[in-house]
């Protein structure tokens, strides 16, 4: 028999180079990351001194932590929102036919294509404190009369990171609905329309219900993009002004890496680890309801 056609050997064999990288590059991290949380390891030292839960009980006891793990869930939640309110508009301009949609796709795609640490450096100069075009065109248009310091202020701080974090994943969610609006039964929308239903209660009414679990998805992944991310914050704000604005990605790299206590760094790292699981499992669920709710809608 060739080994074509064993599917068992066929099946292992291609999934082992994808279960290695797995293994190799997450895997090993996560456990040895796992380990150091209960070690007092630092960088200068190649030692893992055994210290139980001393780190977790040194970070839970710190004001910065516990505004940073505030912080991740304060931008993790309010770019989603904003993320669905303009996916969801997004896809209903897309959904329709007009001229230069195509180049409209394209620029809609940019964000997420663009490297994370180009376009914070481009948030940067958006959100400077002297030259801010957002500033500027608030005072031309006579809608700000003082000053704004998006970067220098805490409150205005954590806001253009939500702002950022909403912009860069929002293509992605806008790909997502509006596939997912595609794949909505036209003779549903079309029964709506003879019931004289208009473009609000259509909205509302029908399509979102239906489109339900695909923005369920697509908020899922948002937020595991989100939570884990490290660049946006550390680039726009470095987690000031005065530790403020710091999420848990940024002061794990603050204290693991520079300021070199490896072991509280990958304490405050684990923290996500709960967080991620708990994502996870919503994330299978929901597209397991989401396989069900297609078979559904398929079958009437």
């Amino acid at each position: 028999m060739k080994f074509a056609d064993r599917e068992d050997l066929l099946g292992a064999a291609m999934l082992g180079p994808a279960l290695a990288y797995v293994i190799l590059l997450v895997g090993v991290p996560f456990v040895l990351a796992i380990m150091l949380s209960f070690s007092s390891a630092t960088a200068g030292s190649l030692t893992l001194t055994w210290v139980g839960f001393h780190n977790y009980s040194t970070i839970l006891a710190d004001p910065i932590f516990l505004r940073a793990l505030r912080n991740t869930a304060i931008v993790t939640i309010g770019s989603q929102v904003l993320v669905i309110v303009l996916a969801t508009a997004a896809a209903q301009v897309f959904r329709a036919a007009f001229h230069g949609k195509r180049a409209a796709r394209f620029v809609l795609l940019l964000p997420w294509a663009v490297p994370v640490s180009l376009a914070a450096i481009a948030w940067t100069w958006i959100f400077d404190s002297t030259f801010s075009v957002i500033n500027w065109t608030l005072r031309v248009t006579g809608l700000l009369h003082g000053w704004l310091y998006w970067l220098g202020e805490p409150g205005l701080a954590l806001f253009a990171i939500i702002i950022v974090q909403a912009w860069r994943i929002f293509p992605f969610a806008t790909v997502i609905v509006l596939a997912g609006l595609s794949s909505i039964p036209q003779d549903v929308v079309e029964a709506s329309i003879v019931d004289g239903a208009g473009f609000w209660r259509r909205l509302f009414k029908v399509e979102l219900p239906l489109l339900l679990p695909v923005i369920a998805v697509a908020v899922l992944f948002g937020v595991v993009y989100t939570a884990t991310d490290l660049g946006v914050v550390y680039i726009l704000t470095g987690g000031g002004p005065a530790n403020t604005t710091h999420v848990l990605p940024t002061l794990a790299f603050q204290r693991g890496v520079l300021g070199a206590d490896l072991g509280q760094g990958a304490a405050i790292a684990v923290f996500l680890v709960p967080f991620l699981i708990v994502v996870a499992v919503l994330m299978l669920r929901v597209a397991r309801r989401t396989e069900v709710g297609a078979g559904g809608i398929g079958a009437r």
